[in-house]
């Protein structure tokens, strides 16, 4: 849900303007469509990660939230059209490696 709510963001974003001043920015997310549904898909995310959090463990789900970055890597480059480079793919192998090191821990 957080890596879809930044693209669609991301696609707003580009509707606003090279110089867009805060007053059209605040504007844009009630008028824009990809502005409003990313920000009201933030706004669902955080209810969920409340419940969520009532719950589970701190430390088990903010790495599991940290797959948010991969995801929107993937997402850009489908979108986006944006390019893999060594470094994005190193960065998406260590927070994948981190996440199941993390996340094997929690089960005990």
């Amino acid at each position: 849900m957080g890596a879809a709510a930044q693209i669609l963001i991301k696609m707003g974003a580009g509707a606003l303007g090279p110089h867009a001043s805060l007053v059209n920015t605040a504007i844009g997310m009630v008028t824009i469509p990809s502005l409003f549904f990313g920000y009201s898909l933030y706004g669902l995310y955080t209810v969920i990660l409340i419940l969520a959090l009532r719950q589970g463990e701190l430390s088990v789900l903010y790495p599991v939230i940290a797959l948010t970055f991969v995801w929107v890597t993937i997402a850009s480059m489908l979108v986006f059209h944006e390019p893999m480079n060594a470094a994005k793919l190193a960065g998406i192998v260590i927070i994948m490696s981190g996440v199941a090191v993390l996340g094997r821990d929690g089960r005990k």
